[in-house]
C-alpha cells in the first residue's frame, strides 16, 4: 500500500483460475458477486518506513507470499479449520514463533497489526478482515462464508523489532456444505461494483516491472474525491491461479504527500513473477464505504475491452462492527 509499490513476488493464486479483489463490494463480476461488505471507518496515513513498504510489494526478489504455513520461525495456527457454509463463525488463529510462543507484539502497518485475507479457491468468495488481537496473542474475527470448498486464508504482518521482516502466512480453511465450484469471469478491463465503473488501463508482464492505471468513476462521471483508507487512496491484492501466492500491493503515492490526487485514477506499478492468469482485487473507498473491482488479467497481454458481467455488491467485513 504505497508510493512506488511493487509485485515483487506478485503472487497468489486461488485454484480455478486466478481471482483477486481487494476490499469489499459485490459487482464486479461473478467472482466478487459473493465478497463481504460492511462499513469501514477511515484510517489516516500509512505509518509504514520505506525498506518495510519495498519488503510489503516491492522488486527486492522477496518470495511469493502465503505459500507456506510457516516461514522467518513463525507460524501460523489456526484454531478454526472447519467452517460451515452461511452460519455466522468466529475464526481464531494465533501468530507462533519458533518456540511456540504465541507473538503479542507488531508493528502497525497501514493502520493495522494485522491484515487477514480469505479466499475461495474457486475465487467466488473475498475477504479482507481485520481481526482484533487479545492480550494472549490470539486473533479473531466474526465471519461468514456464503459457499462450500476449500479456501485458503493469509495473515499479513510484521513482527516487532528492528530490521523484522513482512511475512504472509497461508494455511487452509474447509467449508462444510453442498458444493458446486463457480466459473471464474474472463479477462476483461471494465468491473462494476455498487454502482461505480472502474476501469483497468497497462498490462501485467511476467519478470518486468508495469504500471497498471485504475480510473473510478459513477453514473459516466469520474470520482475526484475519493477517501483514504488505510493510508492509501486505493489498495491493491494480487493471486495468482495456480499455487494460492499471495501479494498486497499498493498505490504510487499517498495521500497528502504531494503528487497524487484523490481519483479518480490510481496507479500501481506491478511485476509478474511468471506468465499466467491473475485476478486483481482494487479496494477504494467513496461515501464512507469501502468497495471492491475484481479484474482477471493474464500475465503479457492487455486488458481486454469486453466488460466482466455486472453483479450485485457483495457483502464485505473488515472484522469490526459484528
Amino acid at each position: 500500500m504505497h508510493t512506488g509499490l511493487r509485485i515483487t513476488a506478485f503472487a497468489a493464486a486461488l485454484a480455478a483460475t486466478f481471482g483477486t479483489a481487494y476490499g469489499v463490494g459485490r459487482g464486479v463480476d461473478p467472482i466478487v458477486a459473493r465478497s463481504e461488505s460492511a462499513p469501514h471507518d477511515g484510517h489516516g496515513e500509512s505509518s509504514e518506513r520505506p525498506q518495510q513498504r519495498e519488503r510489503h510489494g516491492g522488486h527486492g526478489g522477496t518470495p511469493a507470499g502465503g505459500l507456506e504455513i510457516s516461514a522467518n520461525g513463525y507460524t501460523l495456527d489456526l484454531a478454526t479449520p472447519r467452517l460451515a457454509a452461511g452460519r455466522h463463525t468466529e475464526l481464531r488463529f494465533t501468530i507462533r514463533d519458533a518456540g511456540g510462543a504465541a507473538l503479542t507484539a507488531y508493528q502497525r502497518e497501514h493502520d493495522k497489526e494485522l491484515h487477514l485475507v480469505i479466499a475461495s479457491r474457486d475465487l467466488v468468495t473475498y475477504r479482507h478482515l481485520h481481526p482484533t488481537r487479545a492480550a494472549d496473542g490470539t486473533w479473531s474475527t466474526p465471519v461468514e462464508l456464503p459457499e462450500a470448498g476449500g479456501y485458503r486464508v493469509f495473515a499479513d504482518f510484521t513482527p516487532a523489532g528492528e530490521g523484522a521482516q513482512n511475512l504472509t502466512l497461508g494455511a487452509d480453511l474447509a467449508v462444510s456444505g453442498p458444493y458446486e465450484p463457480a466459473r471464474p469471469p474472463a479477462p476483461g478491463g471494465i468491473a462494476r461494483t455498487d454502482g461505480y465503473q472502474v476501469e483497468l488501463a497497462g498490462a501485467l508482464r511476467p519478470g518486468k516491472a508495469s504500471e497498471l492505471k485504475l480510473k473510478v468513476s459513477r453514473a459516466g462521471e469520474p470520482v475526484d474525491d475519493l477517501q483514504p483508507y488505510l493510508g492509501a487512496y486505493g489498495h491493491l491484492v494480487a493471486l495468482r491461479s495456480g499455487d494460492l501466492a499471495y501479494l498486497h500491493v499498493h498505490p504510487n503515492g499517498e495521500p497528502g504527500d504531494g503528487t497524487t490526487e484523490p481519483g479518480p485514477e490510481i496507479s500501481f506499478t506491478a511485476t509478474a513473477p511468471s506468465g499466467g492468469t491473475y485476478r486483481l482485487f482494487l479496494d477504494f473507498r467513496h461515501g464512507g464505504e469501502v468497495r471492491t473491482a475484481a479484474f482477471t488479467v493474464r500475465a503479457g497481454s492487455t486488458p481486454g475491452a469486453r466488460e466482466s458481467a455486472p453483479a450485485t455488491a457483495p457483502e464485505h467485513s473488515d472484522g469490526h462492527g459484528h
